[in-house]
């Protein structure tokens, strides 16, 4: 649904079910924005970002948390990991909509 979502706002999308080939995907394509679940089988979304943060150090690609996770410290873990925001299930919609368009204006 997210996909379709920001699909429908205009932008690519482009969907990885594995934390593993994210990371293989990223080292050959140029991401503006990484929307990833912190609850991932293979490795957790806080160990992908810190990842793709040290793999794409001179890029500019915001990631974004997307995670049922929403105390305090489940966003400060994510913010230390490299995300740029922290959304919570379900997505406030707009300020996806919102953070994507001021990525988009930068």
């Amino acid at each position: 649904m997210l996909a379709m979502f920001v699909e429908a706002l205009g932008y690519q999308v482009i969907i990885e079910h594995s934390s593993k080939r994210a990371l293989e995907r990223a080292m050959h394509e140029a991401l503006d924005v990484c929307l990833l679940d912190i609850g991932l089988p293979d490795m957790d979304g806080n160990e992908l970002a810190r990842r793709l943060r040290s793999q794409l150090e001179k890029s500019q690609c915001v990631l974004i948390a997307v995670t049922g996770y929403g105390q305090d410290a489940d966003q400060k873990n994510t913010l230390a990991a490299g995300f740029d925001h922290h959304l919570i299930k379900p997505v406030d919609a707009k300020k996806l909509a919102s953070i994507l368009a001021q990525i988009k204006s930068d």
